[in-house]
C-alpha cells in the first residue's frame, strides 16, 4: 500500500471523521464565547489559542486530502466548499481584511460537509432549485397582481400601507408571512367592509397554496436524493455479491483441478481369450 493510499484510508476512517466533527463543534463553542465581552476579558488568550489550534487541524486535514487525492480532490464539491471556508479563515485579519475576522464562524458550516445526513439535506435542497425557481416566479406574479389591485382599491384609504406600488408590495409580503395582517385589514374594513374578501383570498393563494408548493418541491427533491442513494447502495451490494460469487467459482474450479490431478486415470482390465 502506497503512502497516498494510507493517508486516504486515514482521512476516510469513521473515527477520524468523528474527531473532525468534535473539533468543529468545539470550535463553534469557542467562537460563540468570543462574542461575550466578559469571557474575552477573562479567557481571551485561551479562546484565541483554541481557535488557532482548530484552524491548524483543519488545514492539516485539507492538506492530507490534497496529498491523498491530488486532482480528484477538486472533483468533489464538498472538498471545494471546505477549502473555501478554511481559506477565508487563513486570510490575515488585519488592516483592510479585518472585516473578514467575522467570517471565521463560517468554519462551523463544515459540519454540513462532514455529517452525511446534513449533506443529503443540502443536496436535496440544491436539487430542488429549478422547481423552486418556477414557484418563486409564480409567487412574484401573484404578489405583483395583488399589489396593483390593492394600490387601486385601498391606496386612498390607507396610503401608509398601499399608497404606491412599492409600498403595497412590501405590505403584501408582510401579510403573506402573517405579520400584523388583521390590524391592516381591520383598519381598511372601517371604510371598505368587503375588504376582507381580498385579504382572505390573497392569504389562501399566497401562503397556503404557493408556499406549500415550495415544501412539496423540496420533499420531492429529497426523495429523489434518497432513491439515488438506495440505487447506489444496491449497485455496490450487487457488485460485492458478484465479486464474491466469482471468487467462490474460482475456488471451486481450483478444487476440481486439484481433485482431477490427484485421481489416477482409470484403466480397463485386459481380458484373456482362447487361442
Amino acid at each position: 500500500m502506497t503512502g497516498r493510499e494510507t493517508v486516504a484510508r486515514v482521512v476516510e476512517d469513521r473515527r477520524f471523521q468523528n474527531f473532525i466533527i468534535t473539533v468543529i463543534v468545539f470550535n463553534a463553542v469557542t467562537l460563540g464565547l468570543e462574542t461575550s465581552t466578559r469571557m474575552v476579558a477573562e479567557y481571551g488568550s485561551l479562546l484565541h489559542t483554541v481557535d488557532y489550534v482548530a484552524l491548524g487541524i483543519f488545514v492539516l486535514e485539507l492538506g492530507a486530502k490534497l496529498y491523498a487525492y491530488r486532482a480528484k480532490f477538486f472533483r468533489d464539491p464538498w472538498n471545494v466548499f471546505d477549502l473555501l471556508v478554511v481559506g477565508i479563515a487563513v486570510i490575515p485579519t488585519t488592516g483592510p481584511f479585518a472585516v473578514l475576522r467575522a467570517l471565521r464562524v463560517l468554519r462551523v458550516l463544515r459540519l454540513i460537509s462532514v455529517v452525511p445526513s446534513m449533506r443529503k439535506v443540502v443536496t436535496g435542497l440544491l436539487a430542488s432549485i429549478p422547481g423552486m425557481a418556477s414557484i418563486a416566479a409564480l409567487l412574484a406574479l401573484i404578489i405583483f397582481v395583488a399589489g396593483v389591485m390593492s394600490t387601486k382599491l385601498f391606496g386612498a384609504i390607507s396610503p401608509e400601507n398601499f399608497g404606491d406600488l412599492g409600498t403595497s408590495l412590501f405590505t403584501l409580503f408582510q401579510v403573506m408571512t402573517g405579520e400584523a395582517w388583521p390590524d391592516i385589514a381591520k383598519e381598511i374594513m372601517k371604510e371598505a367592509p368587503m375588504a376582507w374578501v381580498f385579504f382572505v383570498v390573497y392569504i389562501l393563494v399566497s401562503s397556503f397554496a404557493v408556499l406549500n408548493l415550495f415544501i412539496a418541491v423540496v420533499v420531492s427533491g429529497m426523495e429523489d436524493e434518497l432513491r439515488q442513494d438506495i440505487r447506489e447502495e444496491e449497485a455496490k451490494q450487487a457488485e460485492t455479491q458478484a465479486q464474491a460469487n466469482k471468487e467462490i467459482l474460482d475456488e471451486i474450479r481450483a478444487l476440481r483441478a486439484e481433485v482431477s490431478a490427484l485421481t489416477p486415470p482409470h484403466r480397463h482390465p485386459q481380458g484373456t481369450g482362447d487361442a
